[in-house]
């Protein structure tokens, strides 16, 4: 059952310094979303709308490290520089921030996989969710897949995200997946239009 359209909000999704440039795992110039994701935070907040941020908060031997046999380099490791969010990234009081992945023994790519994400949409009566961060082809991509079988209208910011490709394509393919399950994809100045009172 979908859940009532009665307010937007913004999912940021991971924008770590791990996840960057100079970070144990980086998005190629992942960086670059910030200035566009600040822009649309800054709408929503203007907007009174809900702000959340996801960010990975992994223990030291996480599942998903290559030591535990897992596909990735140690990285966002609780309480360290690497887990942090990219200097420049504005995260208003106002947001909430999620952590996931602090489970050793449990991977997490999406912001709803062991936390309450879901439940605190539903209470900030929120039923259509934009999403931007990093990566489209991992954290972005389940996040978006979650947020639709959770019920809720999906917008994946398209020019505010960015792709691992381990693949050459892997991140068209995630926005694709996506759109074929139901999920819009729209540009940064497309998601500012769509605040109460911008200009049409």
């Amino acid at each position: 059952m979908a859940v009532s359209p009665s307010k937007r909000a913004l999912l940021v999704v991971d924008v770590q310094r791990d996840f960057c440039t100079g970070g144990a795992l980086p998005v190629r110039h992942g960086e670059a979303v910030v200035p566009r994701l600040n822009a649309v935070t800054d709408a929503f907040t203007r907007s009174g709308l809900p702000v959340f941020f996801t960010r990975d908060w992994h223990p030291p031997r996480h599942v998903s490290f290559l030591e535990r046999g897992g596909p990735w380099p140690p990285h966002c490791i609780q309480g360290t520089r690497g887990a942090e969010f990219y200097p420049g990234l504005r995260v208003p009081p106002s947001a909430t921030v999620v952590s996931k992945g602090y489970d050793p023994d449990e991977e997490a790519y999406s912001g709803f996989q062991g936390t309450d994400l879901a439940q605190m949409l539903k209470g900030a009566s929120a039923g259509e969710v934009f999403i931007g961060g990093l990566a489209t082809d991992y954290c972005v991509k389940e996040t978006c897949l979650d947020a639709l079988k959770a019920g809720f209208a999906a917008d994946v910011i398209e020019d505010c995200v960015m792709a691992v490709d381990l693949e050459p394509g892997d991140g068209r393919r995630a926005l694709e997946a996506v759109s074929k399950s139901g999920a819009r994809l729209v540009s940064s100045q497309e998601a500012i239009k769509m605040m109460p009172g911008a200009q049409q």
